[in-house]
């Protein structure tokens, strides 16, 4: 496949992935799918997201032929591969911060059965990583993604992959001042998105 169709039909599946994902998680498809699977849906979904995005990522390697190497990046694959490291431990001990079960899904579940109720939300985490960027999950997907930018799949894959990022904690913006109010809105005031530039905000 040519590299500019390679480009082409890679992004409408990163589009395809990014509509589905969105609307799964929007306030209409929980209503629906929320009242059907109960208990189940997040975990439901997180799977779905998983299965999703591994096809998404398999799609492109075929699309791309597994990639060839892009100047300058692949020469600044040391430097780069640091920077998706730090993305990894980055990654790790934030979601150390998190309730990983309520995150994941399990938690709903077992909460359901042991007492037929269930909370999906969890509450407004401003402690740790979160005292310094908004979302250090998709802080440390960023450098995850530029780590690893030295061939054209993977290149492309950061780009198209950032852009649905940024796009996403837009829309999950929206959700959390919707559930937390004017708490969500001033720490949204004082914490940076993505860059610690404040250093600790809070």
């Amino acid at each position: 496949m040519g590299q500019e169709v390679a480009q082409v039909v890679y992004l409408f599946a990163w589009a395809a992935f990014a509509i589905c994902h969105s609307w799964l998680a929007g306030k209409t498809a929980k209503e629906t799918y929320g009242k059907r699977l109960g208990p189940y849906y997040r975990l439901s979904y997180n799977i779905l997201a998983a299965v999703q995005l591994a096809a998404l990522v398999a799609f492109g390697a075929w699309a791309f032929e597994g990639g060839r190497p892009v100047e300058p990046f692949a020469g600044w694959k040391p430097a780069l591969t640091v920077i998706a490291i730090a993305g990894w431990t980055l990654l790790i001990l934030a979601l150390r911060t998190y309730d990983l079960g309520r995150f994941a899904g399990t938690a709903q579940i077992r909460e359901w059965r042991e007492t037929g109720r269930w909370e999906d939300e969890e509450a407004l985490n401003t402690s740790g990583f979160h005292a310094y960027v908004r979302h250090p999950l998709y802080a440390a997907g960023f450098m995850i993604l530029w780590g690893a930018a030295w061939t054209d799949f993977a290149l492309a894959t950061a780009v198209w992959g950032t852009l649905y990022l940024v796009i996403g904690a837009r829309f999950e913006e929206r959700r959390l001042a919707r559930l937390h109010g004017d708490a969500y809105r001033d720490y949204k005031r004082r914490v940076p998105a993505f860059v610690p530039w404040k250093g600790r905000a809070l």
